[in-house]
């Protein structure tokens, strides 16, 4: 296989080295197989099945499901924080700052922001890229002067410098051409939309064009695409499918670094195609679950099974894991009184567990936390435990 780029000697630190900066993809040959081909078209095949299992009031699991993307994404690039933290994190229950579950939080924040820009059709550009990293690295220890803008300075992969790296990126001399041709590759239509996902992902991840989180970034662009192309109302999880093979994924982008575009687009396929499958798993968990909460509910005394708060509490759970009886009073329309008391009633019958207090940002008493372990359980479930 012949390198799909070329390397340049920079001075970096008064030394010499050498960058590799990727072909064009204009000037790429990126034809399929067959093969390739039939994996590809499978995966959307797949990715078509599990929308299929949204109904109409799907906002709640979307939610759920862009909380996994999020988790497994950060935790691909070493970025772990409990569940719980990450979702008051989401949620501003008094835990805004720095920090890494607020880190994960910008993740998640970061991919909704590119599904509503997917879903107005407008085409993604440059500054598009940018405002994902300025909301992906919110909380990050990343310095101010390297969120939001594209890096100015030498950048590489792995080891402590470029002299020890396994990759010296693009040096910044020549990123506006590469990210004006990715862009125009990302817009089109006449391509095959898991292949698009998978050769943007790739190209974009080699240009490497911020100090930092280009993988994180580079994972949104595939929720981008996907939803642009195949019409969809949310993503599939695939950074879940990616997180279980991590060393897979790496040795994916080398291949596609080395001109074996099919062997990476095979890959990448089959990664989309398992996170339709772990969509459609945690839609139908998410249903079990919410059964077998109402079969509690029917068993317990007469008037938690006629008290309807207490039912229309259960849908609300899959977008807020965490409850408190102010956020449980804003979207059931009731009283903050009728609120704690619905909470309270859940947690008798073990549907929510009372996690402990946060400190309002106004006055008042601190508010008591409520959790769903078993929706918990299936954000945090392996590979990110």
């Amino acid at each position: 296989m012949q390198p799909a780029g070329s390397e340049v000697e920079v001075v970096w630190n008064g030394r010499r080295i050498r960058a590799f900066v990727p072909a064009l993809l204009q000037d790429r040959e990126l034809t399929l197989d067959a093969p390739t081909a039939a994996r590809s078209a499978a995966a959307a095949t797949e990715v078509a099945h599990a929308a299929e299992a949204l109904d109409a009031d799907y906002e709640p699991l979307a939610r759920l499901l862009l909380r996994s993307e999020g988790v497994a994404s950060s935790y691909i690039e070493g970025v772990t924080a409990p569940v719980v933290d990450v979702v008051l994190a989401e949620e501003q229950l008094g835990r805004r700052g720095t920090g890494a579950a607020a880190w994960v939080a910008g993740n998640l924040a970061a991919v909704a922001e590119a599904i509503t820009s997917a879903e107005g059709g407008a085409a993604l550009r440059v500054e598009t890229l940018c405002e994902w990293h300025r909301t992906l690295m919110t909380g990050s220890p990343t310095p101010e002067r390297s969120i939001g803008v594209i890096r100015s300075e030498q950048g590489w992969i792995g080891g402590t410098s470029p002299l020890d790296a396994h990759l010296v990126t693009p040096p910044p001399s020549e990123l506006s051409a590469l990210l004006n041709d990715l862009i125009a590759y990302v817009n089109r239509v006449d391509v095959d939309p898991v292949t698009q996902a998978a050769v943007s992902h790739a190209q974009f991840e080699i240009i490497h064009p911020f100090g930092d989180g280009n993988g994180r970034v580079g994972r949104v662009l595939v929720a981008w695409v996907l939803t642009r192309r195949l019409a969809l109302l949310v993503p599939p999880p695939v950074s879940v499918a990616i997180a279980a093979d991590v060393a897979g994924y790496s040795s994916g982008l080398v291949l596609f670094r080395l001109g074996d575009h099919r062997r990476w687009i095979t890959w990448f396929a089959d990664a989309v195609a398992s996170g339709g499958r772990a969509q459609r798993a945690l839609i139908a968990n998410v249903e079990q679950i919410k059964q077998q909460w109402r079969d509690r509910l029917a068993a317990t005394d007469r008037k938690v099974r006629s008290d309807a708060a207490v039912f229309a509490a259960l849908d609300l759970l899959p977008r807020h894991l965490v409850l408190t009886s102010q956020i449980l009073a804003d979207e059931l329309a009731i009283s903050r009184k009728a609120s704690l008391a619905t909470l309270h009633r859940l947690a008798r019958v073990g549907i929510l567990t009372e996690q402990g207090t946060v400190s309002r940002e106004t006055s008042g008493q601190p508010a008591t936390l409520f959790v769903s372990r078993d929706l918990l359980g299936l954000t945090g479930s392996s590979p990110l435990r």
